[in-house]
């Protein structure tokens, strides 16, 4: 049968760039599935999307449809219908699930055993009159985060269609939505080619708009992009940066990017860098252009989906632009420095960090006390204390300073420079610019232990209070990225240069802060959802670090608690299997022996007088084997408490060697399951290895 290719495109007012991404990736799928459930064969379906137009072409499709013939097995005869003939509601059910009426149903012999039948007979049809229906389907399926209405008709789409083509070969499928109708004229770009512009063939759709200037695929775009920013660095002299958040969302801005350099003037080189940097990414996606030491220059490189024959004309405009913002930066800069960073905290104040936990004067209060209590853990005394102390105290303070206001992004960044403005200590500064970090998956943690103190303490507190107040993250929401923070605390105690504080007293601690203020809520309750939080959090952690989940629950049975000494012992368990396979087999068969016939009901106390030579050799292998294992837990080595353990093997394999555990005699009986009752809890202390995968 002849094959032929659909074209179907859908064209709009400009699409939002990342909802634009995200429908793309829709697209074929919703595509394949409305296709294949109007029983219509195709090879392939291709994607392609620009801000003003969504696209699938869709190779090899037939002319018709296959007649098919399908038979569909029921319920036994004698179910199916009743002692006078009559259809019964198993059948009645069978026969409306497979589509087809009850009267059509057929009775088949099967080695003696009566069945039913369902014969269901689907005759070829025309592919193109189908597709209406299919098409105009997949448009309705389309997932948006938000959508609209517009002129009189009552469809949704995330931005205004306005033009549709659908074309199967040289025939138009006659596609209707919100008052148009498919037709085979499309679009180009807005500006140097607007159209209309005939298609003949569903297969010349792709060419007719690369001839119209509109690169129809991200990937292209994207490449276009970068290519031109490589030759404008060349030509200035000077290397850009390109945020792949930013990037992203520039390359759905424009049909036909055009990479253009701007300028600004040199007197806004003296307001903070990451200000001016926020002003072109996150305002108005430029992309900033660096020297080679690294100091921002006073160009920037624009995305330009205008003519490129008026880049005069664009540039200025541009350039008019960013000097209004640049400018709105330098008044705040510059108004902001008029009074010492200390001086705004007592306007925070004014803000509210949760209605429920009041504002964020009171969590500025709440922070410095629980950086009091991590230093006392952590050991930071002298001045590197009086660091901490200044640095909680005014890590929030920026929140109130105009830049911040206006630019909300460089909050704390902004606080560093006020801060060494007014005479502060470069580690304070430091600490105050740090303190949100870590801000995403891979950032890197604070870099000094002071920058992590404050930044533990201000998202401990935020994760606290949240609980506290019932706000905890459900499901896929989590709108105070409480995940992130927890995540990130977990990052600052087990990383390198690790804070060594413990996380739980640090929690009381929060919580009691809390209790302080008057805020009311069942703190052990609290507590325990709080440390189950950060257990689930650390679990993610290293399960998504590689290691297995039969290890990570093996440590989690033990009650272990802390980040660090969980992340250790699971690392402890993984390297025993992987690199010292025979201490591992050690370690998984002692257990394996002892727990299998132990009876925790009988408890640990056994009676020397009764044991045997070999019985007193495990039970004196088995009390040294607890000290050195508390030991080498006291001192955080996993790896010593594993071997200790494994020291085990010998002796409980010579015990079972030569006794006979289950004596008939009771009283010998119960004191050598309580000799193995012992056994085991040594080895409960590191683990459950009973949860290990053999």
């Amino acid at each position: 049968m002849e094959k032929t290719t659909l074209a179907f495109e859908i064209g709009t007012e400009e699409l939002p760039a990342f909802d634009l991404h995200a429908a793309t990736e829709q697209l074929p799928r919703l595509v394949s599935e409305a296709l294949a459930s109007a029983r219509v064969p195709f090879d392939e379906v291709k994607a392609y999307s620009t801000p003003r137009r969504l696209i699938a072409i869709v190779e090899g499709v037939p002319e018709r449809t296959e007649a098919t013939v399908e038979q569909f097995r029921g319920p036994a005869a004698k179910i199916a219908f009743d002692a006078e003939g009559n259809p019964t509601k198993a059948a009645a059910g069978f026969a409306r699930g497979k589509g087809v009426d009850v009267s059509a149903l057929e009775r088949r012999d099967e080695g003696g055993v009566e069945y039913v039948y369902a014969v269901k007979e689907t005759p070829a049809a025309d592919v193109a009159a189908l597709l209406p229906e299919v098409l105009e389907g997949v448009i309705a399926s389309i997932s948006w985060p938000k959508s609209c209405r517009w002129g009189t008709t009552s469809q949704y789409f995330s931005r205004p269609v306005r033009w549709i083509v659908a074309m199967l070969g040289e025939v138009v499928v006659p596609v209707r939505f919100a008052g148009l109708e498919a037709g085979n004229e499309t679009r180009g770009h807005r500006f140097l080619a607007p159209g209309p512009h005939a298609v003949a063939h569903a297969d010349q759709l792709i060419d007719t708009l690369r001839n119209a200037y509109v690169v129809v695929t991200e990937q292209e775009r994207e490449e276009s992009i970068r290519a031109q920013v490589a030759e404008a660095e060349k030509a200035c002299g000077l290397v850009a940066e390109l945020p792949a958040k930013t990037l992203a969302e520039v390359v759905n801005l424009s049909e036909y990017p055009t990479v253009m350099v701007g300028e600004f003037d040199e007197l806004f080189l003296a307001v903070p860098k990451e200000i001016i940097v926020d002003a072109m990414l996150v305002h108005q996606r430029y992309f900033p252009l660096f020297n080679a030491d690294g100091s921002l220059a006073n160009k920037f490189l624009i995305t330009s989906n205008g003519n490129p024959e008026f880049e005069a004309n664009i540039v200025d405009g541009n350039q008019r632009v960013v000097a209004a913002r640049l400018y709105d930066a330098k008044f705040f800069y510059d108004e902001d420095l008029k009074a010492p960073l200390e001086s705004y905290v007592e306007h925070l104040d004014e803000v509210v960090f949760q209605e429920k936990l009041g504002t964020t004067l009171a969590k500025t209060k709440r922070i410095v006390k629980l950086v009091e209590h991590l230093c006392a853990a952590a050991g930071l005394e002298g001045q590197e204390k009086a660091d901490a102390l200044r640095a909680a105290y005014l890590c929030k303070a920026d929140l109130v300073t105009g830049a911040v206001v206006e630019f909300t992004s460089v909050q704390g960044i902004m606080g560093s420079y006020y801060a060494k403005a007014a005479g502060e200590t470069d580690v304070v500064a430091g600490a105050i610019a740090d303190h949100y970090r870590p801000r995403f998956s891979g950032d890197a943690t604070p870099a000094t232990r002071v920058g992590k103190a404050v930044a533990f303490a201000d998202k401990l507190d935020t994760i606290c209070g949240l609980f506290a107040v019932d706000q905890a993250p459900t499901g896929s929401s989590d709108p105070f990225a409480l995940r992130r923070s927890a995540l990130g605390i977990v990052a600052m105690l087990t990383g390198d240069e690790a804070l060594q504080v413990e996380l739980v007293p640090a929690i009381d601690a929060s919580l009691a802060a809390y209790a302080a203020d008057g805020i009311e809520f069942d703190a052990a309750a609290v507590r325990e959802q709080v440390i189950e939080f950060f257990i689930t959090r650390t679990k993610v952690m290293v399960r998504d670090g590689g290691s297995s989940a039969d290890a990570i629950d093996a440590v989690l049975a033990a009650g272990v608690r802390e980040p660090l000494e969980f992340v250790n012992r699971v690392h402890a368990l993984e390297h025993a299997r992987q690199e010292a396979p025979e201490t591992f087999a050690d370690l998984a068969i002692a257990y394996a022996r002892a727990n299998n016939l132990r009876d925790a009901a009988l408890g640990c106390d056994y009676d020397e007088s009764l044991l045997s030579e070999v019985e007193h050799a495990l039970a004196c292998a088995v009390v040294q084997a607890e000290g050195r294992v508390a030991c080498a837990l006291d001192a955080d080595d996993y790896p010593e408490a594993l071997a200790e353990l494994a020291a085990l093997r010998k002796p409980v394999d010579l015990f079972f060697e030569k006794v006979m555990v289950m004596d008939e005699d009771a009283a010998l009986r119960e004191n050598r399951l309580r000799i193995l009752n012992r056994f085991v809890d040594v080895f409960a202390r590191v683990a459950d290895f009973g949860l290990l995968v053999k």
